[in-house]
Protein backbone atom coordinates (compact mmCIF):
# COMPACT_ATOMS: atom_id res chain seq x y z
CA UNK A 1 0.00 0.00 0.00
CA UNK A 2 1.26 3.46 -0.90
CA UNK A 3 -0.30 6.81 0.00
CA UNK A 4 0.19 9.21 -2.89
CA UNK A 5 -0.62 12.89 -2.50
CA UNK A 6 -1.52 14.61 -5.78
CA UNK A 7 -0.90 18.36 -5.83
CA UNK A 8 -2.18 20.91 -8.35
CA UNK A 9 -0.61 24.23 -7.43
CA UNK A 10 -2.21 27.26 -9.08
CA UNK A 11 -1.05 30.86 -8.86
CA UNK A 12 -3.18 31.44 -5.74
CA UNK A 13 -4.49 27.97 -4.89
CA UNK A 14 -3.62 24.38 -4.04
CA UNK A 15 -5.95 21.52 -4.97
CA UNK A 16 -5.03 18.17 -3.51
CA UNK A 17 -6.19 14.55 -3.38
CA UNK A 18 -4.73 11.69 -1.38
CA UNK A 19 -5.00 8.20 -2.90
CA UNK A 20 -4.32 4.74 -1.56
CA UNK A 21 -2.45 2.93 -4.33
CA UNK A 22 -2.70 0.56 -6.06
CA UNK A 23 -6.35 0.26 -4.91
CA UNK A 24 -6.96 3.80 -6.29
CA UNK A 25 -9.16 4.58 -3.27
CA UNK A 26 -9.59 8.31 -2.63
CA UNK A 27 -8.76 8.93 1.04
CA UNK A 28 -9.31 12.69 1.20
CA UNK A 29 -9.29 15.84 -0.93
CA UNK A 30 -9.40 19.58 -0.48
CA UNK A 31 -8.65 23.07 -1.72
CA UNK A 32 -6.83 26.07 -0.33
CA UNK A 33 -7.35 29.30 -2.25
CA UNK A 34 -6.55 33.02 -2.05
CA UNK A 35 -2.88 32.24 -1.36
CA UNK A 36 -0.89 35.47 -1.21
CA UNK A 37 -3.99 37.66 -1.42
CA UNK A 38 -4.83 40.46 1.01
CA UNK A 39 -6.45 39.12 4.17
CA UNK A 40 -5.45 35.50 3.51
CA UNK A 41 -3.72 33.53 6.26
CA UNK A 42 -1.62 31.82 3.59
CA UNK A 43 1.23 34.02 2.38
CA UNK A 44 2.70 31.40 0.03
CA UNK A 45 2.40 27.77 -1.12
CA UNK A 46 4.67 26.60 1.69
CA UNK A 47 2.26 27.85 4.37
CA UNK A 48 -0.69 26.30 2.53
CA UNK A 49 0.96 22.91 2.12
CA UNK A 50 2.08 22.95 5.75
CA UNK A 51 -1.56 23.09 6.87
CA UNK A 52 -2.54 20.35 4.37
CA UNK A 53 0.22 18.03 5.59
CA UNK A 54 -0.70 18.61 9.22
CA UNK A 55 -4.13 17.16 8.38
CA UNK A 56 -2.88 14.28 6.24
CA UNK A 57 0.03 13.13 8.45
CA UNK A 58 1.35 10.22 6.32
CA UNK A 59 2.51 10.55 2.69
CA UNK A 60 4.66 8.03 0.80
CA UNK A 61 5.03 9.96 -2.47
CA UNK A 62 3.81 13.15 -4.16
CA UNK A 63 2.61 13.59 -7.73
CA UNK A 64 2.55 17.12 -9.13
CA UNK A 65 0.67 18.50 -12.08
CA UNK A 66 3.06 20.62 -14.15
CA UNK A 67 1.51 22.42 -17.10
CA UNK A 68 4.45 22.83 -19.48
CA UNK A 69 7.33 20.44 -20.09
CA UNK A 70 8.23 21.67 -23.61
CA UNK A 71 10.19 19.04 -25.55
CA UNK A 72 12.41 18.16 -22.60
CA UNK A 73 9.83 16.20 -20.60
CA UNK A 74 8.03 13.52 -22.60
CA UNK A 75 6.84 11.36 -19.71
CA UNK A 76 6.31 11.50 -15.92
CA UNK A 77 9.64 12.28 -14.28
CA UNK A 78 11.11 11.78 -10.81
CA UNK A 79 11.95 15.22 -9.43
CA UNK A 80 15.59 16.09 -8.82
CA UNK A 81 17.59 19.31 -9.17
CA UNK A 82 17.99 18.88 -12.93
CA UNK A 83 14.22 18.47 -13.34
CA UNK A 84 13.63 21.59 -11.24
CA UNK A 85 16.02 23.50 -13.52
CA UNK A 86 14.14 22.18 -16.56
CA UNK A 87 10.77 23.28 -15.19
CA UNK A 88 12.24 26.72 -14.43
CA UNK A 89 13.36 27.04 -18.06
CA UNK A 90 9.80 26.28 -19.20
CA UNK A 91 8.48 29.17 -17.07
CA UNK A 92 9.31 31.53 -19.94
CA UNK A 93 6.69 29.87 -22.16
CA UNK A 94 4.17 29.16 -19.35
CA UNK A 95 4.51 32.18 -17.04
CA UNK A 96 1.01 31.82 -15.55
CA UNK A 97 1.32 28.14 -14.61
CA UNK A 98 4.82 26.71 -14.26
CA UNK A 99 6.04 29.08 -11.50
CA UNK A 100 3.05 28.08 -9.36
CA UNK A 101 3.56 24.37 -10.14
CA UNK A 102 7.21 24.74 -9.16
CA UNK A 103 6.26 26.46 -5.88
CA UNK A 104 4.39 23.32 -4.86
CA UNK A 105 7.38 21.11 -5.64
CA UNK A 106 9.82 23.30 -3.70
CA UNK A 107 7.45 23.54 -0.73
CA UNK A 108 7.14 19.73 -0.61
CA UNK A 109 10.93 19.40 -0.70
CA UNK A 110 11.12 21.37 2.54
CA UNK A 111 8.06 19.88 4.23
CA UNK A 112 8.60 16.25 3.14
CA UNK A 113 12.39 15.83 2.96
CA UNK A 114 13.38 12.53 1.40
CA UNK A 115 9.89 11.83 0.01
CA UNK A 116 9.87 10.95 -3.68
CA UNK A 117 8.15 13.49 -5.93
CA UNK A 118 7.02 12.95 -9.53
CA UNK A 119 6.23 15.69 -12.06
CA UNK A 120 3.44 14.82 -14.52
CA UNK A 121 3.31 17.23 -17.47
CA UNK A 122 0.15 18.37 -19.31
CA UNK A 123 2.19 18.53 -22.51
CA UNK A 124 3.78 15.07 -22.25
CA UNK A 125 0.93 13.07 -23.81
CA UNK A 126 1.11 15.23 -26.93
CA UNK A 127 4.82 14.60 -27.55
CA UNK A 128 3.78 11.78 -29.90
CA UNK A 129 2.32 14.33 -32.37
CA UNK A 130 4.30 14.10 -35.64
CA UNK A 131 6.53 16.94 -36.81
CA UNK A 132 4.28 17.86 -39.74
CA UNK A 133 1.44 18.51 -37.26
CA UNK A 134 3.33 20.51 -34.66
CA UNK A 135 5.54 22.80 -36.77
CA UNK A 136 4.05 26.21 -37.60
CA UNK A 137 4.39 27.91 -40.98
CA UNK A 138 7.02 30.30 -39.62
CA UNK A 139 10.76 30.52 -40.33
CA UNK A 140 12.15 27.20 -39.10
CA UNK A 141 14.80 28.93 -37.00
CA UNK A 142 12.02 30.11 -34.63
CA UNK A 143 11.37 26.49 -33.79
CA UNK A 144 15.08 25.71 -33.48
CA UNK A 145 15.98 28.72 -31.34
CA UNK A 146 12.74 29.66 -29.56
CA UNK A 147 10.89 26.36 -29.37
CA UNK A 148 8.02 27.84 -31.39
CA UNK A 149 5.80 24.81 -32.06
CA UNK A 150 2.49 23.24 -31.04
CA UNK A 151 2.73 21.61 -27.60
CA UNK A 152 -0.90 20.97 -26.66
CA UNK A 153 -2.38 20.87 -23.16
CA UNK A 154 -4.95 18.95 -21.04
CA UNK A 155 -2.83 15.91 -21.92
CA UNK A 156 -3.43 14.10 -18.63
CA UNK A 157 -7.21 14.46 -19.09
CA UNK A 158 -7.14 13.26 -22.71
CA UNK A 159 -4.97 10.29 -21.75
CA UNK A 160 -7.24 9.35 -18.83
CA UNK A 161 -10.52 9.37 -20.76
CA UNK A 162 -8.92 7.46 -23.64
CA UNK A 163 -7.87 4.72 -21.22
CA UNK A 164 -11.37 4.69 -19.70
CA UNK A 165 -12.92 4.39 -23.18
CA UNK A 166 -10.73 1.36 -23.84
CA UNK A 167 -11.87 -0.22 -20.58
CA UNK A 168 -15.57 0.52 -21.17
CA UNK A 169 -15.49 -0.64 -24.81
CA UNK A 170 -13.48 -3.73 -23.79
CA UNK A 171 -11.12 -3.13 -26.67
CA UNK A 172 -7.33 -2.58 -26.51
CA UNK A 173 -6.32 1.07 -26.74
CA UNK A 174 -3.91 0.24 -29.56
CA UNK A 175 -6.91 -0.90 -31.64
CA UNK A 176 -8.92 2.31 -31.23
CA UNK A 177 -9.32 5.60 -33.08
CA UNK A 178 -10.67 8.24 -30.66
CA UNK A 179 -11.50 11.93 -30.58
CA UNK A 180 -11.54 13.32 -27.04
CA UNK A 181 -13.25 16.65 -26.29
CA UNK A 182 -12.21 18.32 -23.04
CA UNK A 183 -14.80 21.10 -22.79
CA UNK A 184 -14.66 23.36 -19.75
CA UNK A 185 -13.75 27.03 -19.37
CA UNK A 186 -10.63 25.94 -21.24
CA UNK A 187 -11.34 23.62 -24.17
CA UNK A 188 -9.27 21.29 -26.31
CA UNK A 189 -9.83 18.39 -28.71
CA UNK A 190 -7.36 15.59 -29.37
CA UNK A 191 -7.12 12.97 -32.12
CA UNK A 192 -5.86 9.70 -30.60
CA UNK A 193 -4.73 6.82 -32.79
CA UNK A 194 -3.70 3.54 -31.15
CA UNK A 195 -3.37 5.27 -27.79
CA UNK A 196 -1.13 8.07 -29.10
CA UNK A 197 -1.98 11.75 -29.52
CA UNK A 198 -1.54 12.58 -33.21
CA UNK A 199 -2.98 16.12 -33.15
CA UNK A 200 -4.58 18.49 -30.67
CA UNK A 201 -6.29 21.87 -30.87
CA UNK A 202 -4.25 23.87 -28.33
CA UNK A 203 -0.86 25.06 -29.51
CA UNK A 204 2.25 26.84 -28.23
CA UNK A 205 -0.05 28.16 -25.50
CA UNK A 206 -3.59 27.17 -24.45
CA UNK A 207 -4.93 30.10 -26.53
CA UNK A 208 -5.00 28.29 -29.88
CA UNK A 209 -7.89 26.18 -31.12
CA UNK A 210 -11.50 26.26 -29.94
CA UNK A 211 -13.50 29.25 -28.80
CA UNK A 212 -13.42 28.93 -25.00
CA UNK A 213 -14.87 30.64 -21.96
CA UNK A 214 -12.70 33.74 -22.20
CA UNK A 215 -10.09 32.75 -24.83
CA UNK A 216 -10.56 33.56 -28.50
CA UNK A 217 -9.08 30.40 -30.03
CA UNK A 218 -7.97 30.42 -33.69
CA UNK A 219 -7.71 33.99 -35.02
CA UNK A 220 -5.92 35.64 -37.94
CA UNK A 221 -2.62 36.93 -36.46
CA UNK A 222 -2.74 39.96 -38.76
CA UNK A 223 -6.06 40.93 -37.17
CA UNK A 224 -4.34 41.08 -33.76
CA UNK A 225 -1.74 43.47 -35.18
CA UNK A 226 -4.48 45.55 -36.82
CA UNK A 227 -6.45 45.86 -33.55
CA UNK A 228 -3.32 46.80 -31.59
CA UNK A 229 -2.53 49.58 -34.04
CA UNK A 230 -6.07 50.93 -34.20
CA UNK A 231 -6.70 50.77 -30.43
CA UNK A 232 -3.10 51.70 -29.53
CA UNK A 233 -2.73 48.62 -27.30
CA UNK A 234 0.51 47.25 -25.90
CA UNK A 235 1.28 43.52 -25.75
CA UNK A 236 0.14 43.19 -22.14
CA UNK A 237 -3.25 44.73 -22.91
CA UNK A 238 -3.71 42.57 -26.00
CA UNK A 239 -2.73 39.45 -24.09
CA UNK A 240 -5.43 40.21 -21.52
CA UNK A 241 -8.07 40.73 -24.23
CA UNK A 242 -7.20 37.48 -26.02
CA UNK A 243 -7.10 35.35 -22.86
CA UNK A 244 -9.51 37.02 -20.43
CA UNK A 245 -12.04 39.07 -22.41
CA UNK A 246 -12.74 37.02 -25.54
CA UNK A 247 -14.45 33.70 -26.27
CA UNK A 248 -18.00 33.15 -25.01
CA UNK A 249 -17.69 36.12 -22.65
CA UNK A 250 -16.47 38.51 -25.33
CA UNK A 251 -18.93 37.46 -28.04
CA UNK A 252 -22.00 37.40 -25.80
CA UNK A 253 -21.08 40.42 -23.70
CA UNK A 254 -22.70 38.51 -20.82
CA UNK A 255 -20.67 35.65 -19.36
CA UNK A 256 -18.38 32.70 -20.01
CA UNK A 257 -20.86 30.42 -18.17
CA UNK A 258 -22.64 28.20 -20.71
CA UNK A 259 -25.53 27.61 -18.30
CA UNK A 260 -26.26 31.32 -18.04
CA UNK A 261 -25.93 31.76 -21.81
CA UNK A 262 -28.43 28.96 -22.42
CA UNK A 263 -30.88 30.74 -20.09
CA UNK A 264 -30.38 33.96 -22.05
CA UNK A 265 -30.94 32.14 -25.34
CA UNK A 266 -34.25 30.90 -23.94
CA UNK A 267 -35.15 34.51 -23.20
CA UNK A 268 -34.38 35.51 -26.81
CA UNK A 269 -30.89 37.01 -26.43
CA UNK A 270 -29.33 36.95 -29.92
CA UNK A 271 -25.70 37.46 -28.89
CA UNK A 272 -25.88 34.65 -26.36
CA UNK A 273 -27.16 32.41 -29.15
CA UNK A 274 -24.42 33.60 -31.50
CA UNK A 275 -21.75 32.84 -28.88
CA UNK A 276 -23.02 29.27 -28.42
CA UNK A 277 -23.45 28.76 -32.17
CA UNK A 278 -19.82 29.79 -32.74
CA UNK A 279 -18.68 27.58 -29.85
CA UNK A 280 -20.45 24.54 -31.31
CA UNK A 281 -19.37 25.27 -34.90
CA UNK A 282 -15.68 25.44 -34.01
CA UNK A 283 -15.90 22.11 -32.16
CA UNK A 284 -17.68 20.46 -35.11
CA UNK A 285 -15.02 21.80 -37.48
CA UNK A 286 -12.19 20.34 -35.42
CA UNK A 287 -13.94 16.98 -35.11
CA UNK A 288 -14.37 16.91 -38.89
CA UNK A 289 -10.69 17.70 -39.39
CA UNK A 290 -9.63 14.97 -36.98
CA UNK A 291 -11.90 12.44 -38.68
CA UNK A 292 -9.77 13.06 -41.75
CA UNK A 293 -6.52 12.80 -39.75
CA UNK A 294 -7.57 9.47 -38.19
CA UNK A 295 -9.22 7.99 -41.28
CA UNK A 296 -12.10 6.69 -39.18
CA UNK A 297 -13.48 6.84 -35.66
CA UNK A 298 -14.47 4.31 -33.00
CA UNK A 299 -15.63 6.77 -30.32
CA UNK A 300 -16.18 10.47 -29.71
CA UNK A 301 -15.64 11.27 -26.03
CA UNK A 302 -16.90 14.28 -24.07
CA UNK A 303 -15.39 15.25 -20.73
CA UNK A 304 -14.91 18.19 -18.29
CA UNK A 305 -17.58 20.61 -17.03
CA UNK A 306 -19.39 21.43 -20.28
CA UNK A 307 -18.66 18.11 -21.97
CA UNK A 308 -20.02 16.08 -19.07
CA UNK A 309 -23.01 18.20 -18.06
CA UNK A 310 -24.43 20.22 -20.98
CA UNK A 311 -26.59 17.79 -22.97
CA UNK A 312 -27.88 20.44 -25.41
CA UNK A 313 -24.34 21.41 -26.36
CA UNK A 314 -23.40 17.77 -26.99
CA UNK A 315 -26.53 17.19 -29.08
CA UNK A 316 -25.86 20.29 -31.21
CA UNK A 317 -22.28 19.18 -31.78
CA UNK A 318 -23.27 15.66 -32.85
CA UNK A 319 -26.36 16.50 -34.93
CA UNK A 320 -25.74 15.18 -38.46
CA UNK A 321 -22.01 15.05 -37.81
CA UNK A 322 -21.41 11.48 -38.89
CA UNK A 323 -23.78 11.16 -41.84
CA UNK A 324 -20.85 10.59 -44.21
CA UNK A 325 -19.59 7.59 -42.23
CA UNK A 326 -20.72 4.06 -42.97
CA UNK A 327 -20.71 3.23 -39.25
CA UNK A 328 -21.61 5.75 -36.57
CA UNK A 329 -19.01 5.92 -33.78
CA UNK A 330 -19.87 5.52 -30.12
CA UNK A 331 -20.70 8.79 -28.36
CA UNK A 332 -19.34 8.60 -24.80
CA UNK A 333 -19.47 10.84 -21.73
CA UNK A 334 -16.54 10.05 -19.45
CA UNK A 335 -15.87 12.17 -16.35
CA UNK A 336 -12.21 13.14 -16.27
CA UNK A 337 -10.01 12.43 -13.27
CA UNK A 338 -6.62 14.02 -13.85
CA UNK A 339 -5.61 13.55 -10.21
CA UNK A 340 -6.17 9.79 -10.38
CA UNK A 341 -4.15 9.65 -13.61
CA UNK A 342 -1.31 11.50 -11.88
CA UNK A 343 -1.50 9.09 -8.93
CA UNK A 344 -1.37 6.10 -11.31
CA UNK A 345 1.64 7.49 -13.16
CA UNK A 346 3.42 8.39 -9.91
CA UNK A 347 2.85 4.90 -8.49
CA UNK A 348 3.95 3.22 -11.73
CA UNK A 349 7.16 5.24 -11.98
CA UNK A 350 8.18 4.80 -8.34
CA UNK A 351 7.44 1.05 -8.18
CA UNK A 352 9.19 0.45 -11.50
CA UNK A 353 12.32 2.25 -10.32
CA UNK A 354 12.20 0.33 -7.02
Amino acid sequence: MMKILVINSGSSSIKYKLFDMPSQRLITKGLIDRIGEAGSKFSNHYSGLKVILEKIKSVDAVGHRVVHGAEKFKKPTLVDQNVIKGIKKCCAIAPLHNPANLSGILACQKLLPGTKQVAVFDTAFHQSIPEHAYIYGLPYEYYQRLGARKYGFHGTSHEYVAAEASRILKKPLNKLKLITCHLGNGCSITAIDKGKSVDTSMGFTPLEGLVMGTRCGDTDPALIIHIMRKKKLDTKQMDRILNKESGLKGISGISNDVRLLEEKVGAGNKRAKLALDIFVYRIRKYIGAYLSVLGGLDALIFTAGIGENQADIRENICRGLFGCLGKKPKIMIIPTNEELMIARQTFKLITRRA
